[in-house]
């Protein structure tokens, strides 16, 4: 029997009510030593995700470690994106061994969990592999996150990759929730995240806008 095609989107893609986004030690101290990607770059992409995950509502975790005593304070990008979310600070490296974000992990109440942070051979490996034991489907913004050099990132990513944890980036994150352009009560907010954050793709849904009113939802099917 043939297959037959429905436009029905794959189960395996994100949408903003189905998942909980933990980031975790987007802190001043652990980016000093953060070689695998610019901190220009790594603020960049972290605002992009966070902007996103709050303009679409997603349940989010806020995590620091030793905030007063050592690391700094979270990225301002993150709490101006969160004005007045708590910010559970730890003394574990391994996220998923603290009781209270583990506390509020359940409380939210969902089995698929986005992660994002510093450094992602430690603060992300932990609790990647941690709740992929406990059968959670984990994916990691790979380019929301950093380590001391590229080597360790990209040896955290392959060993999170083998365990099943899925891969992804900022910018797909982001579009991966609005999937579709005719979605209008977020066309604006996810337009005006990538025209602020969005790098070389921003600059050309500048350029179209501006120089032809261009607007990706204005597509219509014919015959």
């Amino acid at each position: 029997m043939p297959i037959t095609a429905t436009p029905t989107p794959a189960k395996g893609l994100l949408s903003p009510k189905d998942h909980t986004l933990i980031l975790i030690d987007h802190q001043s101290q652990m980016s000093f030593a953060t070689h695998s990607i610019s901190a220009t770059e790594l603020r960049n992409n972290t605002a992009l995700v966070a902007y996103a995950a709050a303009g679409f509502g997603v349940s989010t975790i806020l995590t620091t470690v030793a905030e007063k005593s050592f690391s700094g304070p979270i990225f301002s990008e993150i709490t101006e994106a969160f004005p007045g979310a708590e910010v559970t600070d730890r003394t574990s490296m391994n996220t998923w061994e603290d009781a209270h974000v583990i506390k509020r992990v359940n409380a939210i109440g969902k089995d698929r969990l986005v992660f994002a942070g510093l450094w992602t051979s430690v603060c992300i490996v932990g609790p990647t592999l941690s709740a992929l034991d406990q059968g959670y489907e984990v994916y990691v913004i790979a380019d929301a996150c950093g380590d001391v050099s590229v080597e360790a990132h990209e040896r955290a990513m392959e060993r999170m990759i083998q365990a099943g944890v899925r891969p992804l980036t900022s910018l797909q994150y982001m579009l991966e929730l609005q999937r579709d352009w005719a979605r209008g009560e977020t066309y604006d907010l996810t337009t005006g995240i990538a025209k602020k954050y969005g790098g070389a793709y921003g600059l050309g849904i500048i350029y179209a806008k501006t120089m032809f009113g261009a607007s990706e939802g204005g597509h219509s099917h014919k015959g």
